[in-house]
């Protein structure tokens, strides 16, 4: 691999599409032929190959590993997978197909940079691939590659791969899924094969295009730091109670994750929903003190002054005009077995913060089939719906097409404390 190239990212990415569009079987294909996989893995599914009667390996067995998964050949649970390359680490996450799992999908693209959207070369575009595409916009993901599979099923044709990228076309200009600033990329493939996952094979060399790995090596998902506004939640207080050790007596920082943003020593900074302002004394990861901090560093902040913060409290840059909101209204996708109901109360989770929160109404509900919205009074499992919501105690918020991560939560049952839903915030007042 080319130093050149070198940027040792992190990717996080999932694929989705249809049932059978061969999901399990690429992940596999791509862990398989970058040669990582495990020695006692690859033994293990050997074996299992066998006993289902297959002369090759069944590589769809790497990311599905539970037992109804095997039995009924489907993926039903998110399965993740880790590898690295020379230029880069990858986080993968295996969506199932089936629309009953849909809600299993969203959780997986909550957090993916990037998405690979199977399509069956001898189907085309089917119920199951617009959802999907349409779920990847919804949760703000911003590069997806379209990988046409099972090219070997139609004779590697031209003309069939160009005909299934033509319709995807027309589709994803339906939906405005190129806007704003998504970046869409086609690949023929043959995840059976090998062809266009890490080598070229020889039966697709009409296709000058990158294989899907040189892709996956050069898309570029590096946040614009500099440009991003601080969002820094407290997740904990640290006082430690040590009397025998003077230099931790009276030490007092604050712990947490960058979610966004740079934050600098000296750096002037404002607490909400207090409003206190101080500057940044001093910052650590464990013992290491360090000069700044970016997005995703969890470290400990201490500030010049003796400021009242507790968990839960947001660390902004002083001039940011953001502030603490009691409505605002969400896409949210319905998780539980049990209805929403619009008359009763549900605690909402937003970042280390919570409030306990009705529901003003149900503005829409989304048809996930015909992707047109229509009225609705109670959400249902796997249900995505546009709310608006009324908070008990003011929460620190983005919008989601801001930022994803302190533009998201989670809804509770307050009586349960199961998790029952998942929202991005659309719009705050």
């Amino acid at each position: 691999m080319n130093d050149t190239n070198q940027n040792n990212t992190v990717l996080r990415f999932m694929t989705c599409g249809s049932v059978d569009d061969g999901k399990s079987t690429l992940i596999g294909r791509l862990l398989y032929d970058t040669k990582t996989i495990l020695t006692d893995t690859l033994s293990q599914i050997e074996k299992t190959s066998k006993k289902k009667g297959m002369s090759a390996l069944d590589l769809s067995l790497i990311t599905d590993g539970l037992q109804a998964e095997r039995e009924q050949g489907i993926t039903i649970d998110v399965a993740y997978r880790y590898f690295s390359t020379g230029t880069r680490k990858y986080i993968i996450a295996d969506a199932p197909g089936h629309e009953q799992y849909t809600r299993n999908m969203v959780t997986a693209a909550s957090t993916a940079q990037l998405a690979i959207i199977l399509v069956d070369a001898r189907k085309g575009m089917l119920t199951q691939t617009r959802r999907h595409s349409y779920l990847t916009k919804l949760v703000g993901i911003k590069h997806i590659i379209v990988a046409i599979n099972k090219m070997d099923l139609v004779d590697y044709s031209e003309e069939e791969y160009k005909n299934i990228c033509n319709e995807y076309k027309s589709f994803a200009s339906a939906i405005k899924l190129e806007e704003p600033n998504v970046d869409i990329k086609f690949v023929p493939m043959s995840a059976l094969n090998g062809d266009m996952i890490v080598d070229r094979g020889r039966s697709l060399s009409w296709y000058k295009g990158p294989t899907l790995l040189q892709i996956l090596e050069k898309i570029d998902t590096t946040e614009k730091t500099n440009s991003s506004f601080l969002r820094f939640p407290v997740q904990f207080v640290c006082r430690p109670r040590d009397s025998s050790n003077e230099k931790l007596h009276d030490f007092r920082a604050f712990m947490g994750r960058v979610e966004s943003g740079l934050m600098k020593i000296n750096d002037k900074i404002k607490v909400l929903p207090s409003n206190h302002e101080s500057s940044i004394k001093e910052i650590r990861i464990g013992d290491k003190i360090i000069t700044e901090a970016h997005a995703e560093q969890s470290v400990t902040v201490s500030l010049n002054d003796e400021i009242d913060i507790s968990r839960g409290d947001m660390l902004i840059h002083e001039d940011d005009t953001l502030e603490g909101s009691k409505s605002f209204t969400a896409n949210v996708c319905w998780l539980s077995e049990t209805n929403l109901t619009p008359n009763r109360t549900y605690l909402i989770m937003h970042t280390s913060r919570s409030s306990k929160a009705r529901i003003s109404s149900i503005n829409n509900k989304i048809n996930i089939n015909t992707l047109e919205t229509e009225q609705a009074v109670e959400l249902k499992t796997n249900d995505i719906a546009n709310i608006k919501f009324k908070l008990a105690q003011p929460l620190v918020l983005d919008k989601y097409s801001q930022n994803r991560n302190t533009g998201s939560f989670i809804i509770v049952d307050e009586t349960t404390f199961h998790t029952v839903g998942a929202g991005m915030i659309e719009t705050i007042e």
